[in-house]
């Protein structure tokens, strides 16, 4: 199979026959081997609905229904890991991205080398205040802390190697950092597409204001697991050790005062304390590295998924 599309969506009800139907035309205009995979991530419209009656009109369709509300990473881990085909394409439900840019994607995958495909939506029709600005700082500090060179890493169409998909763990709010999750699973050719933005046809934006606490707090995330995920200890235990030898070195040199110089009052003095400090916390940094390196070798899966439906998987 050539081609897998992943769509995880929620409360879209209006946009999917449509959608669907776009992308097969598409597929058929340019003979590909396709399969769509949508996932429903709780919905609580008729989506799920609408998912059956495409998937009886087109056995190319496939269906997975969370019993809950899990979020997009959810969604995408289900669909990557159902996924066949040599290039997987992933694309937002509310047909604001084109089907249209899928040959090109997947011409940039298979013959340029690609590993992974962004898009970018240089012309956007989202509000300036709520979702352009943030969006702008957003992409401009993922760039600085990670180096790698894209334009809007949020962007829903994306196209990857079938072994991105299949070799990167995707969980909590992730999504957003597919790129820097691949580049740090050593897929490091990364490649972007000017894509046409649509507006909302139909229904409204299922992202809300806390977007801008998650974002920064996912970045953390992202940067520690990526770096510190195998090797916990390094991190905290290079912390507390800097910590540790700093306490140490304030205590010695309070003691020398004392007891060489005969100098008085040193438990009163504010660098005692911080001495103190310092050693308690490298002792506290330490073992949490310890415990972290534990945990990380016996960890249990991340990914869990209750699905109550499926449709051809």
């Amino acid at each position: 199979m050539q081609i897998s599309v992943v769509i995880p969506l929620l409360n879209e009800e209006e946009s999917i026959p449509e959608l669907c139907s776009w992308i097969d035309e598409v597929m058929k205009k340019h003979s590909f081997s396709y399969e769509i995979i949508l996932v429903d991530d709780g919905s609580t419209d008729n989506s799920w609905h609408a998912i059956e009656q495409c998937a009886v009109k087109n056995a190319n369709i496939k269906g997975i229904k969370f019993q809950r509300n899990y979020g997009k990473s959810g969604g995408l881990y289900k669909g990557f890991e159902a996924a066949q085909g040599d290039v997987v394409i992933t694309m937002d439900a509310d047909l604001q991205d084109s089907p249209e840019e899928i040959p090109e994607l997947y011409r940039m995958i298979t013959e340029e080398g690609y590993d992974l495909v962004s898009g970018w939506k240089k012309k956007r029709y989202d509000p300036l205040l709520t979702k352009n600005l943030p969006s702008k700082f957003y992409n401009a500090t993922v760039r600085l802390f990670t180096g790698i060179r894209l334009h809007d890493f949020n962007c829903g169409l994306k196209a990857y190697k079938r072994q991105v998909v299949k070799s990167v763990e995707v969980y909590g709010e992730m999504h957003r950092y597919m790129p820097v999750l691949a580049k740090w699973a050593g897929f490091k050719k990364i490649g972007e597409k000017v894509v046409q933005h649509q507006e909302r046809k139909y229904g409204t934006s299922k992202f809300g204001m806390e977007r801008f606490i998650r974002g920064p707090l996912d970045l953390l995330s992202v940067l520690f697991i990526a770096k510190f995920s195998k090797r916990p200890m390094h991190l905290f235990g290079g912390m507390g050790v800097i910590c540790f030898v700093a306490g140490a070195i304030i205590l010695a040199y309070l003691s020398y005062m004392k007891i060489a110089l005969s100098v008085y009052n040193m438990t009163q003095r504010p660098l005692f304390y911080l001495g103190i400090v310092c050693l308690i916390v490298g002792f506290q940094l330490f073992l949490t590295g310890f415990l972290a390196e534990l945990i990380s070798r016996s960890a249990a899966s991340k990914n869990e998924y209750l699905c109550e439906k499926k449709l051809n998987t």
